[in-house]
């Protein structure tokens, strides 16, 4: 009964108007949409885009303007170093919480950069040197006041991935080195200057759906990569992909190995896992999983020294050079003949390093209820990485493993970075000969607790369910990691990310209006069962925000089919009137038409007058009537725009 209802209510009734004093009004409405001023030009949009990104230098040198020489200093130091402002408010209470805090994920710290520093192909004690500078100096830059800085996992794989194709560690592990901090600079230039010139829509373009699909993938590809030290082959591949890696391991079963590496490295596994699950169990013992780790380390390498393992094939460690972090700008090669690629793998490390970060920054930023900004973060991140590469360390960034450690430990300030800095280089100058007998499985072991925490199956089972052309992103990023490599992987999710873009902007969609009941507003009659048409007019609305050369043919067809089936179908039930006589185009929707959409609309308008309909354009874009004006289409059209649907409707009545 309802829906009986429904569809006798589908089609308006007449209604008798003034029409001359409908026609008056509708005529000075017209003319407020027709006589706007010009809207301003590309030139004007690019400088006010330049004066949108230097403003805020200009408002801080304004501010500092009639202020004496000192406090201009002071307030000029403040902007850069953040520390300078939070500092003054530093209380003992905030200390003693910041130095839980950094021990605590000192503790994690340790034995992740050891071994995330092999991952990277480099020597164990360059991932304990990006735990001392890098810290430090985000400490003095950064808004964050939780984030924990240092070596990660996905980083240390992008790097080994990528730069290996161009030096083999194996064979020339210096100049492969020296590749790293080359790289490790030109992520650090680039996050620079997105920050600098505001730039961070491009790392959107990593889209979250896509990081997801990425971050599962490169761990299954880090787990696969462990195989090597949790099993002791010493003959591995260099390939990231799953069918080279299991090939590699399918390889060396049949190889004589030593099972003792798989016995060590499996049994701190389970310990690692079973502290992490008592940690989740009961809240105070939230310290048990940060620790669980470096307690690997320190038993297995007793335990190794005490038995002599290592004559019985364990692998290990062997030699960590101590000392402070040594200086490497010498190292740093701008005229090799690889700077092309290596600026390349800079911008994909810059981008993957940003788009952790400041994931992991705004999600606590939020729980701690205050503003990260994240051009600000680019450049203390960009200078971080640009004053690590001149002190051997490579790229460093936000770890979300260890700053979910940081926030539950307590940590009050930035303060606990410099902790857990101060505390590495002690290690650093004190403990690394204590860790020349460390089993390569424990650190392998230690990797690979890490790898759940980046695969995330329900934020992916969300995404399927909200959007499946984001979860074609996601699922391509993912595979793309997995059977190929890491930048295929993200090639193929920036790729469909792309895609959807454009085919959201211009895609040649379109939708038919009908009256809500009781309101004068127009909505989608698919979406709105109850709209209710207007005889004889066709209200359309383009859905893309463009129409271009790429769309404008297929709407202009889609346009001609939907009037002709509609008076077919009318004609069938004998209903007179149906016949269409205005069709009114809802260009609410366009941003902007170029000479094609034009063309198109003109093409339209021949194809209506020449079967006596007549075109009306409702509520254009600044753009848009501009454009519609300066071609004459307005005055072939008869002057039909209008500001509303409603007037363009009722301009029927002049027929």
């Amino acid at each position: 009964m309802a829906l009986s209802t429904i569809e006798s209510c589908k089609v308006e009734e007449p209604v008798v108007v003034d029409t001359e004093k409908v026609a008056s009004e509708h005529y000075e409405r017209s003319q407020w949409v027709l006589n706007a001023p010009d809207p301003p030009t590309t030139w004007h949009n690019l400088m006010g885009s330049v004066r949108n990104t230097i403003s805020p230098y200009q408002e801080m040198c304004s501010s500092l303007r009639g202020q004496a020489g000192p406090k201009v200093v002071l307030s000029f130091m403040r902007g850069i170093f953040p520390i300078l402002h939070w500092g003054r408010n530093y209380t003992p209470a905030k200390f003693r919480n910041d130095l839980l805090a950094g021990l605590t994920i000192a503790s994690l710290c340790i034995p992740q950069s050891i071994g995330y520093a092999t991952l990277a192909k480099l020597d164990p004690e360059y991932g304990l040197y990006t735990s001392v500078v890098p810290p430090l100096i985000y400490a003095l830059m950064g808004t964050s006041r939780e984030i924990a800085i240092g070596p990660v996992a996905v980083i240390s794989l992008l790097l080994s991935s990528m730069i290996q194709k161009l030096i083999d560690p194996a064979i020339d592990p210096n100049g492969y080195r020296k590749l790293v901090f080359t790289v490790t600079f030109f992520a650090g230039i680039f996050q620079a200057a997105f920050g600098l010139f505001r730039l961070g829509f491009l790392v959107d373009f990593l889209s979250h759906a896509a990081i997801v699909g990425f971050m599962a993938g490169a761990a299954i590809v880090i787990g696969l990569q462990q195989l090597k030290g949790l099993f002791g082959i010493n003959h591995f591949t260099n390939k990231t992909d799953i069918i080279s890696v299991m090939k590699s391991v399918w390889e060396s079963v049949h190889h004589p190995w030593n099972p003792r590496n798989f016995v060590l490295g499996c049994s701190f596994f389970i310990f690692i896992l079973f502290t992490r699950f008592l940690g989740k169990r009961k809240s105070k013992l939230f310290w048990l999983p940060a620790i669980s780790p470096l307690v690997s380390v320190m038993l297995s390498t007793l335990i190794v020294f005490l038995t002599r393992a290592d004559e019985s094939g364990v692998n290990i460690v062997k030699h960590i050079k101590g000392g402070l972090n040594p200086s490497s700008i010498n190292q740093i090669e701008l005229n090799s003949p690889h700077i092309g690629a290596l600026a390349k793998i800079g911008l994909v490390v810059a981008a993957v390093a940003l788009t952790e970060s400041l994931a992991v920054g705004r999600s606590f930023a939020s729980m701690k209820g205050y503003h990260l900004d994240g051009n600000k973060e680019m450049v203390s991140l960009g200078f971080m990485n640009i004053i690590g590469c001149f002190t051997s360390c490579y790229v460093a960034t936000g770890s979300f493993s260890r700053t979910v450690v940081n926030f539950t430990a307590g940590c009050e300030t930035l303060a606990s970075n410099i902790v857990m800095a101060i505390v590495v280089f002690i290690s650093l100058q004190c403990l690394t000969k204590l860790l020349y007998f460390t089993p390569t499985a424990i650190l392998a072991s230690i990797i690979l607790s890490a790898l759940p925490g980046l695969i995330d199956i329900n934020e992916a089972y969300k995404i399927w369910k909200v959007d499946k052309l984001d979860f074609l992103a996601c699922i391509g990023a993912f595979f793309g990691v997995l059977f190929a490599s890491v930048e295929i992987g993200l090639l193929v999710a920036v790729a469909i990310s792309f895609t959807k873009i454009i085919w959201i902007s211009i895609g040649p969609g379109t939708e038919t209006l009908g009256r809500l009941p009781g309101t004068d507003v127009f909505y989608d009659v698919q979406q709105y069962p109850m709209a209710v048409k207007t005889p004889g007019v066709a209200i359309i609305r383009v859905k893309s925000a463009l129409l271009c050369f790429s769309n404008a043919d297929a709407v202009r067809e889609r346009i001609l089919k939907w009037i002709t089936r509609e008076e077919a179908e009318g004609n069938k039930e004998g209903n007179t009137r149906s016949i269409i006589q205005l069709v009114i185009l809802d260009a609410s929707n366009l941003v902007s038409i170029d000479t094609s959409g034009i063309a198109s609309l003109e093409e339209l308008r021949k194809s209506l007058v020449s079967s006596g309909k007549q075109l009306a354009i409702a509520n254009p874009s600044w753009q848009v009537i501009y454009k519609l004006k300066a071609t004459n289409f307005v005055t072939r059209i008869g002057g039909r725009v209008f500001l509303t649907i409603g007037e363009a409707i009722e301009c029927k009545l002049d027929f």
